[in-house]
């Protein structure tokens, strides 16, 4: 369950989906494979603010919902979690990097969206609109027409 993490001047619930696929989008998540993603995510969550809510694997990728604080952007969070886990499994499954060509555990890309703790984008404009008296909408990102 995520939580509000209160530091000296901000209290934030930052959560974000993430989404990583094997190398070659090969099918190399087994049991073992898990276990030993399941153990680099416990490191990571002691070393680092970061904090796995959710983690759920696929045949050749991986989900995560995680919650990090402002200061570290999402590239910083997929860097760390990419390069750590890679090593653990790595080291605790050797068969992964045979099947892998001796490469790289991680695909360069990922999916990364953050995630709401109260709602949609629809109910926070709502919850913006309801605020005051008086809503005066001073900018909207509206797709321009041709015609």
């Amino acid at each position: 369950m995520s939580e509000y993490i209160h530091k000296s001047h901000n209290v934030t619930v930052l959560l974000y989906h993430l989404v990583f696929p094997a190398k070659y989008r090969k099918v190399v998540f087994d049991a073992g494979v898990d276990r030993a993603l399941a153990d680099a995510f416990q490191e990571i969550e002691k070393r680092y603010p970061i904090k796995f809510l959710e983690v759920g694997s696929d045949d050749d990728h991986i989900h995560l919902l995680v919650q990090s604080v402002p200061n570290y952007s999402v590239t910083k969070i997929v860097t760390r979690i990419k390069s750590l886990s890679a090593r653990e499994v790595f080291q605790k499954c050797p068969y992964v990097k045979k099947a892998l060509w001796g490469g790289e555990f991680w695909s360069d890309g990922y999916f990364s969206s953050t995630v709401g703790k109260h709602g949609s984008e629809t109910m926070i404009r709502n919850y913006v609109k309801n605020q005051g008296m008086e809503y005066i909408l001073i900018h909207s990102d509206h797709q321009l027409a041709l015609f």
